[in-house]
């Protein structure tokens, strides 16, 4: 549903909305759009876009003033098109221009504290109660949100924005373009205890935190620091809400994880990896790089070939071994009634 006191004044031609994108339009350039709404609860004047195949049954009764889709779909469209070769993409472009996100109000509150030796740039927003410690350097364009923490010797680069009430925790490096959710819990001690006699002894946590550049990270996760090594999320990863990451882990440049999936200490996950949610991910294993892991999936072993992968009766196994396996689970009722039966003959011929 369209917010009026946000996007009421919000009007654009179609031709306004793809300038500079990579796409055509099958229809009328000047057709006034003025929100975005679901395929299927669209109205005149609306922009929506298909890129799942269910949804297509709604391209033919759709009220939607134009849509953005594929080529092989524009045939079915009752509307103007805006036909792309990556759907999604390009709606995320246009969308931009009906964002509501409150405009960011510049400068340094009043309540927000300093430590000694900062190096705040003067371009910097820092939110209320804010509290910034010693020897912090925090780069041009950076906003920080009410209430955040940033402890000693944190290196915040350009243009990250960190929403409200974020804690990064001491000597954490944080890259350029990065995005931080609220809540989110940076540089926080590795679960890592020694055994004395059935008591537990914390061993220090002596390593950083190192988030590359362009990296987003969703409401709630936790990224603990190392305990020796630096515990390193390379530039362009991309993690949902409620992620725990572990001690020493190193998550490969452009890889995207979905919700409530832990991953264990002082595993490695290569590049272009996509993680679903809810997975858990055992320790002091390797994935490489282009490996697709379904949701709800444990890992316990290392993933040496890219490919994607779910949950097997014995641990992990290939997706295509995951859905033989599946079928024939559900085929054993049958197999076992077919076993009686075959028993119940044998003894009768006996």
């Amino acid at each position: 549903m369209q917010s009026p006191d946000f996007l009421a004044n919000r009007r654009f031609t179609l031709s306004e909305l793809i300038e500079g994108l990579d796409v055509t339009i099958k229809g009328d350039p000047s057709c006034v759009i003025t929100g975005i709404s679901p395929i299927q609860q669209a109205k005149p004047g609306h922009l929506t876009f298909l890129t799942n195949s269910s949804y297509r049954k709604y391209l033919a009764t759709t009220q939607a003033s134009a849509v953005v889709l594929t080529e092989r779909d524009v045939d079915s469209c009752a509307t103007h098109a805006v036909v792309s070769a990556n759907p999604h993409l390009t709606y995320a472009k246009i969308a931009d221009y009906f964002n509501n996100t409150p405009a960011i109000k510049k400068g340094v509150h009043a309540t927000a504290s300093f430590g000694e030796h900062s190096d705040v740039h003067p371009t910097a927003t820092i939110g209320a109660q804010c509290v910034i410690g010693d020897h912090v350097s925090i780069g041009a364009n950076v906003v920080l949100g009410p209430q955040c923490v940033i402890a000693d010797g944190v290196t915040i680069a350009d243009d990250t924005v960190i929403d409200a009430r974020v804690t990064i925790y001491h000597h954490c490096m944080i890259g350029q373009r990065v995005r931080i959710a609220s809540g989110v819990v940076i540089g926080s001690d590795g679960f890592g205890f020694a055994n004395n006699q059935g008591e537990w002894y914390k061993v220090p946590q002596l390593g950083r935190v190192i988030i590359g550049d362009d990296v987003d990270i969703g409401a709630n996760t936790t990224i603990d620091r190392g305990a020796v090594e630096d515990t390193v999320i390379e530039q362009g990863v991309k993690l949902d809400n409620l992620i725990q990451i572990g001690h020493n882990v190193h998550i490969g440049a452009h890889t995207i994880i979905a919700g409530c999936t832990g991953i264990a200490g002082s595993t490695v996950i290569g590049k272009y990896c996509m993680i679903g949610g809810a997975c858990c991910i055992t320790g002091h294993i390797s994935i490489c790089d282009k490996v697709v892991i379904t949701g709800m999936t444990g890992v316990n072993k290392s993933i040496t070939e890219p490919g994607m992968y779910s949950a097997g009766v014995q641990g992990i196994v290939t997706y295509q071994e995951y859905l033989k396996n599946n079928a024939r689970f559900h085929r054993l009722e049958n197999l076992i009634q077919k076993v009686k039966t075959l028993e119940a003959e044998i003894n009768a011929l006996k």
